[in-house]
């Protein structure tokens, strides 16, 4: 039940009751020096840096949102860049490679020619060789019968005039 409603609550020697008077005049005390206003201040102060807080990571949260929209933008960009850049490089090594095989094919071209030159020239002196060696052997050949013939003939000054010329006529 109710205990406000007993008999001898409202009586003087009833403990509950100066607790209750005590409890009122305290309310009321407090209530004439401000404490509710102090107490509402306080609450509205810390209400009010909550909310500037969260202000504070709502802005920051917006700039992290740019901020990474700006990176993902500049990531594309530098993909972009790198994808270009690697396909100017391949066209170059493509460039460089044709260059290198023309220039390749040019220089087998003259060591091709120089050294067809160089044959024919091998080829020219080993004729050259050829034909002395045999006109020499040829010279000596007739010499060495020429002079068989003539030693068993007298000496004919014509003949020995003739063998002085093929000498120096084959050379």
């Amino acid at each position: 039940m109710n205990m406000f409603m007993e008999e001898g609550f409202w009586g003087l020697q009833s403990a509950e009751m100066w607790v209750l008077v005590g409890l009122l005049i305290f309310i009321g005390i407090c209530v004439f020096v401000g404490v509710p206003k102090l107490v509402a201040g306080q609450l509205d102060a810390k209400g009010a840096k909550i909310q500037a807080e969260l202000d504070e990571a709502q802005r920051l949260r917006a700039e992290a949102e740019a901020l990474l929209a700006t990176i993902r933008a500049e990531k594309a960009a530098a993909e972009a860049q790198a994808r270009d850049m690697l396909a100017a490089a391949e066209a170059d090594a493509r460039i460089m490679e044709a260059d290198a095989k023309v220039r390749l094919e040019e220089t087998l071209a003259r060591r091709q020619a120089l050294a067809e030159r160089r044959i024919a020239s091998a080829e020219v002196q080993a004729t050259a060789e050829v034909k002395a060696a045999a006109a020499e052997v040829a010279a000596q050949a007739a010499e060495t019968i020429l002079t068989a013939r003539i030693a068993g003939a007298k000496t004919d000054p014509l003949l020995d005039a003739a063998i002085a010329q093929i000498g120096s006529r084959l050379n």
